[in-house]
């Protein structure tokens, strides 16, 4: 059975540290930019350009509350991701088990 399609701009969105911690941040809860931008020393452009190569990937969503935009984590794209690297893993751990009962039996 394939995998499913996984967006390139995911793992992009993903490729950046300060990404990934917003990310982290949005996970605890929707923020507005504001209150985000009070989690790292850049400024809120920054932050705001940030949030829209992740929008662009689908791991944030936002919505208007008044003059303000609330920004929250969407997750789905990520278990996209989960389930495409669990082959990986799979595949890594069968070769460290063969690697295992190799050497086992030549020591």
């Amino acid at each position: 059975m394939a995998e499913p399609a996984i967006k390139p701009d995911v793992f992009q969105a993903i490729a950046d540290p300060t990404r990934r911690r917003l990310l982290e941040v949005l996970g605890d809860g929707e923020m507005p930019v504001n209150q985000l931008s009070g989690h790292f020393t850049m400024t809120r452009p920054a932050v705001s350009k940030h949030l829209r190569i992740l929008a662009a990937a689908g791991l944030v969503k936002d919505r208007k509350v008044g003059r303000e935009t609330r920004y929250r984590l969407d997750p789905e794209p990520l278990r996209e991701l989960k389930r495409w690297l669990a082959y990986y893993e799979r595949f890594w751990e069968n070769k460290l088990l063969a690697l295992k009962h190799y050497v086992e039996e030549d020591g």
